[in-house]
């Protein structure tokens, strides 16, 4: 096991990754995929990694999350400064940790306004969450959104809303006051078309207030791996209880559910977004909602480490990549315009899961309740970092004194 903290764990992920071979991913540019860069910490843009990720890694973004954050701001002392500054200021856990999270949220966009600029803001986006624990709530979701994004007042910024029943009717409204969102937590086929329309129907209603349309932007984040997470589990459990005929046929469907669902995904995505009712708004200028594939790091030691990345390439794309990834990819992935390719294998593969009684209704409906509760674990978990924190300074400046 490293002896080396976590603050230096991520220092150094993020070096390797900005020293990976620049060909396979600026290679993946000339298909149509961004790549995004899943992880942020303050160290990383003080020591110019972030600068260096863009420069020699081909990154054009970042996506960060509450377990992100956690691990950032509790692993060493890059936060203390401004910690001790809140100090003093009757601030609740919450608002130190919004105050952390736009302070870094809006250097970051700063470090990737060129991307956004030269790419007519087609790329270039930080995106931060909502607090996790709002994802039942409409109202405190669209508080939120509007919160950070006027607080950390950069154009180049996304908004993280879940794809819940309750998140569908505020991504519209924030889409609708000209606010960019990612949408996060996408698992199921019918949830990404509900988050597509959701997204089209915001568009309409900011054009219906007169605003223009070319300046908002939003990604569809649709989660690969932990499908297959639960999927081949569930296959696992059904070749225990089957014959030895039936084993080999189970078998040869693990592994095969997280880019067979997310090729359906994109085919819907085509379907949508070619649709007069989207012409016409892409007319005045109004950008496609771009698939963002998400969780596209490898959890099974036995499947190759970039074939989530590899599977999923393709137009109007962006792969939000951790560490890892872009390093493994970088060194050995292969590029080639493949997220539109054996779609009919992939229709066949889900319907070979359902005749072998896995749901996958049931599979993404238990993904996303674990997605949410996950999240708002860990934002519980961050609050109580802060917290902790906060009181160890406060002890430190009254020993001072």
């Amino acid at each position: 096991m490293s002896d080396k903290s976590g603050e230096e764990q991520v220092k150094d992920q993020a070096h390797q990754a900005a020293e990976a071979p620049k060909g396979p991913l600026f290679e993946l540019l000339n298909y149509g995929q961004s790549v995004w860069y899943d992880n942020i910490a303050r160290g990383l843009i003080k020591d110019g990694s972030i600068k260096k990720l863009i420069d020699e890694s081909g990154v054009r973004g970042v996506t960060s999350n509450p377990t992100i954050f956690e691990k950032a701001i509790s692993a060493g002392d890059d936060y203390d400064d401004q910690i001790k500054k809140l100090i003093g200021q009757n601030k609740t856990a919450e608002e130190v940790f919004a105050a952390l999270a736009v302070t870094d949220i809006g250097n970051t966009a700063d470090i990737f306004r060129p991307i956004y600029d030269e790419s007519n803001g087609g790329d270039g986006f930080v995106s931060i969450e909502v607090s996790p624990t709002l994802a039942n709530d409409t109202e405190g979701t669209i508080r939120d959104a509007h919160y950070f994004y006027e607080a950390i007042n950069r154009p180049n910024v996304m908004i993280k809303i879940p794809a819940t029943p309750e998140g569908l009717p505020a991504i519209t409204e924030v889409i609708g006051s000209g606010i960019n969102v990612n949408v996060t937590l996408i698992f199921s086929l019918d949830a990404y078309e509900d988050v597509a329309n959701a997204y089209i129907a915001g568009l309409e209603k900011l054009d219906a207030s007169g605003k223009p349309l070319d300046k908002v932007a939003s990604v569809a984040s649709f989660f690969v791996s932990r499908v297959d997470s639960l999927v081949d589990k569930l296959v696992d459990e059904k070749i225990s209880a089957s014959d030895e005929a039936g084993k080999e046929q189970l078998a040869s469907l693990k592994g095969k559910a997280g880019i067979a669902n997310s090729k359906l995904a994109y085919e819907r995505f085509e379907r949508i977004f070619s649709t007069e009712r989207f012409k016409k708004l892409a007319a005045k200028g109004a950008k496609p909602q771009r698939v963002l594939w998400a969780s596209t790091s490898t959890k099974n030691p036995k499947y190759r480490d970039v074939m989530y990345v590899e599977e999923l390439i393709g137009p109007e794309t962006v792969n939000t990549m951790p560490p890892q990834t872009v390093i493994a990819f970088a060194d050995h992935g292969k590029v080639a315009r493949t997220v539109d390719k054996d779609v009919d294998q992939a229709h066949a593969a889900i319907d070979a899961l359902e005749k072998a009684g896995v749901s996958m209704e049931k599979v993404t409906d238990q993904l996303l309740d674990e997605g949410v509760k996950s999240f708002a674990d860990s934002f519980t978990k961050l609050l109580e970092g802060v917290e902790g924190k906060r009181l160890k300074l406060q002890k430190e400046l009254e020993v001072a004194r």
